[in-house]
C-alpha cells in the first residue's frame, strides 16, 4: 500500500494527489454547507429588515461569491501539487481572469439591483425602472472598464500607458463626437430630472405626440396621426415641453357676442344664463361669466369653467353641449348672436344722415 502511494506519476506521487483530491472534496462540501445552511439562513433573515440593502448583498454573492469560494478552493488544491512552471503560471492567470470577472459581476449586479430598488420606491417608479437601460448600460461600461484594467495591472502590464493612450484618444472622440456626447448627457437628464416619461403627451413646437421610448441617445413620439417623432435628446432639454399627463383639470375660456340692440334687462340676464348653463355640465366647475367688452359689432361676454378631467374628448363633449345650451336659451329669450356688420351712413344735401346696415 505504501509502495503505491509513493508512486510518482507526472512529478506527484499518489498520496500527494489524494490529498489535493480531499481537500477540494472537502472545501466544495464546507462551500456547499455554508450555502444551505448560513447562506439560507442569512436570507431569511433579510427579508425581515426594511432595507434591501442586504437583500441584494446576499443574493450577489450567492450568484457571484460562492462561484468564487470554489474556485479559489480549487486553485488552492492545485497549487499544493507540483506542476510545471508553465502549467502554473497557465492555471494562475485563468484563475485571476476568472475571479475578476466574478467580481466585476458581484459589483455592477449588486450596484444595479440597489438603483433599481431605490428608483422602483419613486413615484411612477415602475415606469422609471423601464427606461434604466441607458443608465444600465453606461454603468456596466464604467465598472468593466475599472475592472479590467485592474486585472492588466494584476497581469503585471504597464496600465499608466494604457491610460495615458484612453485619456488622449477620449479627448480626440469627445472633439470628434460632441452632438453624440451631448444627448448622452441629456439622457441622464432626463432620466434623473423626470421632466416627462413613457406614456405622456407632449406638445413640442408645432410636433406633439406620445412618448413611445426614452434612448441613450433619442427619445421617440407617437404622433396622433401615427408616425413616429424621432428628437435628439439635447434638442428636448432645448426646448419649452407641454407635458399633458400632468393635466388635472383644464380650464376652459370661450367668448359669446349678441348684438347691440338686445334689451338692457336681456343683457343684465345673459350672466345668470350662461352660469347656470355650465353648472348643468356634469364634471365642471363654473368660475365666471362677464359682459367683457363692447365690440365693433357685438357685446361681447367671456366664460370660464373647468373640466374636472384631462381628457380631451370629455372636454369637447362639454364644450358642444354648452353650445348647444347656449343656442337653445339664447333662441327661446330672443336674444341675437351677433355677426360681423358695418353700418355706413349716406347723408343727401336735403336730408338728414340715415345709417344703413351691410
Amino acid at each position: 500500500m505504501d509502495d503505491l502511494l509513493d508512486n510518482v506519476y507526472y512529478h506527484n506521487t499518489v498520496q500527494t494527489y489524494l490529498i489535493t483530491l480531499g481537500f477540494v472534496l472537502l472545501g466544495f462540501l464546507l462551500i456547499r454547507f455554508f450555502k444551505r445552511s448560513v447562506l439560507t439562513r442569512i436570507a431569511k433573515l433579510t427579508q425581515k429588515t426594511s432595507t434591501n440593502f442586504d437583500n441584494h448583498l446576499v443574493e450577489s454573492i450567492d450568484r457571484f461569491g460562492i462561484p468564487a469560494l470554489y474556485l479559489l478552493v480549487l486553485f488552492a488544491g492545485l497549487d499544493y501539487l507540483a506542476l510545471p512552471v508553465r502549467a502554473n503560471r497557465i492555471i494562475e492567470l485563468a484563475t485571476t481572469v476568472a475571479l475578476t470577472i466574478l467580481a466585476i459581476r458581484l459589483i455592477s449586479t449588486t450596484i444595479i439591483l440597489l438603483l433599481r430598488s431605490y428608483i422602483s420606491k419613486q413615484e411612477h417608479g415602475t415606469e422609471k425602472v423601464k427606461q434604466m437601460a441607458g443608465v444600465i448600460l453606461v454603468i456596466n461600461l464604467l465598472i468593466w472598464g475599472l475592472g479590467l484594467l485592474t486585472l492588466l495591472d494584476n497581469l503585471g502590464y504597464d496600465v499608466t500607458t494604457v491610460i495615458a493612450g484612453l485619456g488622449i484618444g477620449g479627448i480626440a472622440v469627445a472633439l470628434a463626437a460632441q452632438n453624440i456626447l451631448g444627448d448622452l448627457f441629456n439622457y441622464f437628464v432626463i432620466f434623473f430630472d423626470r421632466p416627462f416619461e413613457i406614456g405622456d403627451f407632449l406638445v413640442i413646437d408645432q410636433k406633439s405626440g406620445t412618448v413611445d421610448k426614452i434612448g441613450v441617445k433619442t427619445t421617440r413620439l407617437k404622433s396622433l396621426s401615427g408616425e413616429q417623432l424621432v428628437f435628439a435628446n439635447s434638442d428636448l432639454t432645448n426646448s419649452r415641453i407641454h407635458n399633458y399627463k400632468q393635466l388635472r383639470e383644464r380650464r376652459v375660456v370661450f367668448k359669446v357676442g349678441v348684438v347691440y340692440q338686445v334689451s338692457y334687462e336681456q343683457l343684465q340676464a345673459i350672466p345668470g344664463i350662461l352660469r347656470r348653463i355650465v353648472e348643468e355640465q356634469p364634471e365642471t366647475r363654473f368660475d365666471r361669466a362677464h359682459f367683457q367688452s363692447y365690440g365693433d359689432s357685438s357685446l361681447d361676454f367671456e366664460i370660464v369653467y373647468y373640466v374636472l378631467s384631462p381628457d380631451y374628448n370629455k372636454y369637447m363633449d362639454i364644450q358642444q353641449s354648452i353650445n348647444m345650451r347656449i343656442f337653445h336659451e339664447f333662441q327661446r329669450k330672443g336674444i341675437e348672436f351677433a355677426y360681423p356688420t358695418r353700418t355706413l351712413f349716406v347723408m343727401n344735401e336735403d336730408q338728414e344722415q340715415q345709417p344703413v346696415a351691410k
